[in-house]
C-alpha cells in the first residue's frame, strides 16, 4: 500500500484510477484493458509531479524526507556495499540498533559504514528507536571510526535521524558527552569521509557523524538544528507555524548549499527517491565514487587539514577575518568602538607601566 502526503492528492486519485483500469474485470461493462487511457494517466501523473516536487516550500520538503515509504540506511548499504560485516558494542555498556555500522566492499576496496536507521515498519522503528541514536551508539561508531583510521580505512556515513535520544537515561549515561566525543573523533581522522544525508538530519544527532570531509544531501532531505516544530515552539509559542520556522532554519539542501554547510547535492527522482529506488541507487553510488576518488592521492595530513579548513571557512564570507587564506585565523574585524576601547586600555597600561619605571628610576639615582 503506497502512502501520500498531503499536498498529493491529486496524484492519488489518478493512481487509483490507473489500478482500476489495470483490472477492469472488477468493474461492471469492461472486459479489456485501455492501454490508451492508462498511458495518458500516466503521462498526467509525470506532469503534476514535475509540477508539485519543482515548487516545494521547506515545510513540504520536510514532509517528504520524513516520508514512511523513502529508502532508508539499510536499504543503502544492502545495495551498494559487498560482504558487509556488522559489528554491535561500545564496549562499555551495550548495543544500540538504532545504528548499523560495520566493514564492507565498495568497488572493490575497504570501507566503513555507518547508517542511522529508522526501520520501515512499526516492529522495526520500535526496535531501532526511530533511528535516535543513544550515547553507545555513538560510542560505537567512534570505536569503530579509530578502528578504521587506524588500518587507513574510508568512512561513509547515513545520516537519517530526527535527534539524538532524549530520554533520561541517555542524559545519564552521558549523551552530550558521547555526541561531543563523536565529533572530536571525526574532526581528527586522517582518513576521508563522507556524510550523506538521506532524509532527516537533526541537530547534534546527526552532526556527530557528519563531520566529515564531504557533507552531501539527497535533494529533498533536510539538515537542522531542530525540527520545524520545535522551532516554532520555541520563537512563537505556536507548534503550527512550521511553514514560518522552515523558511526560517534554511533547512533545504538548495539553502545549505548556497550557503556552503553542505558540498553537493543528489538529484532525486521526480516524486521523491521513493518513487525509483534504482534511480536513487545510481545517483548515490556515482557521487560516493566521485568523492571518494578526490582524496586518493592525498596524504593523511592533507586529508585532515581539509577537513579543517572545510568547517573553519563556513560562514567567513561576511566579514569574520582579514585574509580566508588563513583559514586558521579565529581573529574578528573590529569596528572603530572596539579599536578605541583597545587601543585607550593598551595605553592606559602603557601609562601605568610607564610611571612605575619613572619612580623607580628617581629612587635609584636619589639613594645611589
Amino acid at each position: 500500500m503506497k502512502n501520500y502526503l498531503n499536498f498529493e492528492t491529486d496524484i492519488k486519485n489518478l493512481e487509483s484510477e490507473i489500478e482500476k483500469l489495470k483490472d477492469p474485470y472488477n468493474q461492471d461493462g469492461l472486459s479489456e484493458v485501455d492501454i490508451k487511457k492508462i498511458s495518458e494517466s500516466e503521462q498526467e501523473i509525470n506532469e503534476k509531479l514535475k509540477k508539485i516536487y519543482s515548487n516545494l516550500d521547506p515545510w513540504q520538503t520536510t514532509l517528504v524526507a520524513r516520508h514512511e515509504d523513502r529508502p532508508k540506511a539499510k536499504f543503502f548499504i544492502d545495495n551498494l556495499f559487498e560482504n558487509f560485516i556488522p559489528l554491535s558494542g561500545d564496549r562499555f555498556y551495550g548495543e544500540d540498533k538504532s545504528v548499523l555500522a560495520g566493514f564492507a566492499k565498495f568497488n572493490g576496496k575497504s570501507v566503513l559504514v555507518i547508517g542511522q536507521e529508522k526501520g520501515d515498519s512499526l516492529e522495526t522503528r520500535i526496535e531501532r528507536n526511530f533511528g535516535m541514536m543513544r550515547p553507545e551508539g555513538y560510542r560505537k561508531t567512534i570505536r569503530l571510526m579509530k578502528l578504521a583510521n587506524k588500518f587507513n580505512i574510508p568512512i561513509i556515513s547515513f545520516i537519517d535521524t530526527p535527534g539524538a535520544y532524549p530520554g533520561v537515561g541517555a542524559e545519564e549515561r552521558g549523551q552530550a558527552e558521547a555526541i561531543a566525543k563523536s565529533i572530536e573523533c571525526c574532526m581528527l581522522l586522517s582518513v576521508p569521509t563522507v556524510a550523506i544525508i538521506i532524509g532527516e538530519g537533526g541537530s547534534g544527532g546527526a552532526i556527530a557523524l557528519a563531520s566529515s570531509n564531504k557533507v552531501i544531501m539527497l535533494e529533498n532531505a533536510i539538515y537542522s538544528v531542530i525540527s520545524p516544530e520545535g522551532c516554532a515552539t520555541i520563537l512563537w509559542r505556536d507548534p503550527k507555524r512550521t511553514l514560518d520556522a522552515a523558511k526560517a532554519m534554511k533547512l533545504s539542501s538548495k539553502d545549505l548549499l548556497g550557503l556552503k554547510v553542505i558540498d553537493e547535492i543528489i538529484p532525486e527522482p521526480v516524486g521523491g527517491a521513493h518513487r525509483d529506488r534504482d534511480l536513487i541507487l545510481d545517483n548515490v553510488r556515482k557521487s560516493i565514487e566521485n568523492n571518494l576518488n578526490e582524496f586518493l592521492n592525498m596524504s593523511g595530513d592533507e586529508i585532515f587539514n581539509h577537513r579543517k579548513n572545510k568547517f573553519l571557512i563556513i560562514g567567513r564570507n561576511k566579514g569574520f577575518v582579514s585574509q580566508l587564506d588563513d583559514l586558521s585565523a579565529l581573529s574578528m574585524k573590529k569596528n572603530k568602538i572596539n579599536f578605541f576601547i583597545d587601543n585607550f586600555i593598551k595605553s592606559k597600561i602603557s601609562l601605568v607601566i610607564s610611571s612605575v619605571v619613572i619612580i623607580l628610576l628617581s629612587y635609584l639615582i636619589f639613594f645611589l
